[in-house]
C-alpha cells in the first residue's frame, strides 16, 4: 500500500486532480478489468491515460516504487565509498556507490559502467557535490546505472537533505530490501544467544586464533548477538539483535547463564514489541532478514493515549 499510495500521490502531482479523483478513476478500472489486475496496476494504466509517464519525470527519492524504470533524479553525495573490484561467475569488473540525498530521503546508489566509476575516481564528482541522474534502475531497494544511465553535476542547490533514511511504520508482508522500518509484533521464536570476538581496532570478527586480518594478532573484544522471529499477523521474519539493543530486554548475566537465559527466553515468547530496524536481503536462502537498532515493550497506557488522540 506504500508504494500505492506514493503512486497515487505522483499522478495527482502530475496531473493537476485531486488524489481522491484519482483513486475513483483507479477503482472504476479495476472494477472493468473484474478485479484482475492489482491497485497499483491499475494505478499505473491510470498514468498511462492521463500522458503521464515517469520515464520523463523527475521525482524525489521516497518517490520511488518498486517497479519503477528510467528513473530520473537530483540529488546531493553525501557519503562515497571505495571502488572495489569484483570477480564472480567469470565476469570481472569494477562498482563505484555512494549516498544520494534530497530533501525527502537518501538511497543506495551503485555505479558498473567504467565511465561513470571514472568520474568518480577522477573526482569529477565528490561528497557534496549535486548531481543529476537519468534512466537509472531499481533493484533490492538500490538505485542502478548502467551503460544507458547518466550521472552529470547539477548546478541546482539543495540545502536541506535527510540524512538519515526515514522510517515507516509498515506490516511485515509489506517489508522491503533497505527499508527502515517500524512495526508492532509479537516474538513467536528464540534461538541461542551466538557469542564471537572482534578486533579493538576496526571491529571486525576475528578468527580462531584471535587475529584480524588487517591488525594481525590482536587482543579481541567479546560481542554477542541474538536472533528472534517476530511476527505481527501479516507475516514473519528473522530479527537480529546486537548488544546494545539485546540488552534492552534481556540481561548480560541472562545471556551468560544458560538456566536464567530458558527462563528469559520462556518470558519473551508471545511477548509483543515495538521493534525498529532495517531490511536486509539474505541471498543465500532467498529472503528477508531484519537487523533490529531498537526494541521495547508495549506500554499499554502510551498506546491507549496515541490512539485516543
Amino acid at each position: 500500500m506504500d508504494n500505492y499510495h506514493q503512486l497515487v500521490g505522483l499522478i495527482s502531482e502530475h496531473s493537476g486532480l485531486s488524489t481522491d479523483e484519482i483513486e475513483r478513476k483507479i477503482a472504476a478500472k479495476q472494477a472493468k478489468l473484474s478485479g484482475l489486475i492489482s491497485k497499483e496496476g491499475a494505478a499505473q494504466v491510470v498514468a498511462a491515460e492521463l500522458n503521464i509517464s515517469f520515464e520523463r519525470q523527475f521525482i524525489k527519492i521516497s518517490q520511488i516504487v518498486v517497479g519503477m524504470r528510467k528513473i530520473n533524479l537530483i540529488g546531493k553525495v553525501i557519503k562515497l565509498f571505495p571502488i572495489r573490484e569484483y570477480n564472480k561467475n567469470g565476469r570481472s569488473g569494477r562498482i563505484g556507490s555512494f549516498i544520494l540525498a534530497d530533501e525527502t530521503s537518501n538511497i543506495r546508489t551503485v555505479l558498473w559502467d567504467e565511465n561513470h566509476i571514472d568520474v568518480i575516481e577522477n573526482k569529477v564528482i565528490k561528497e557534496g557535490n549535486v548531481v543529476e541522474i537519468t534512466n537509472a534502475g531499481l533493484r533490492n531497494g538500490e538505485l542502478h546505472l548502467g551503460s544507458f544511465s547518466e550521472i552529470k553535476l547539477s548546478d541546482k542547490l539543495i540545502d536541506k537533505i535527510v540524512l538519515e533514511k526515514p522510517v515507516i511504520s509498515k506490516p511485515i508482508v509489506e517489508f522491503n530490501t533497505n527499508d527502515s522500518v517500524c512495526t508492532r509484533a509479537f516474538i513467536v521464536q528464540v534461538f541461542e544467544p551466538k557469542f564471537f570476538e572482534i578486533c579493538p581496532e576496526c571491529k571486525k570478527k576475528t578468527s580462531e586464533d584471535r587475529e584480524c586480518q588487517e591488525h594481525g594478532k590482536v587482543i579481541s573484544e567479546k560481542r554477542v548477538l541474538l536472533s528472534l522471529v517476530i511476527d505481527d499477523g501479516s507475516d514473519s521474519i528473522r530479527s537480529t539483535l546486537f548488544e546494545e539493543d539485546l540488552y534492552k530486554i534481556i540481561s548480560k548475566e541472562e545471556l551468560d547463564n544458560q538456566e536464567l537465559f530458558s527462563i528469559k527466553k520462556n518470558e519473551l515468547l508471545g511477548k509483543e514489541v515495538l521493534i525498529t530496524g532495517n531490511v536486509r536481503r539474505n541471498n543465500y536462502f532467498n529472503t528477508h532478514d531484519f537487523i533490529v537498532n531498537n526494541i521495547q515493550e508495549i506500554d499499554i497506557d502510551k498506546l491507549i493515549e496515541e490512539l485516543e488522540n
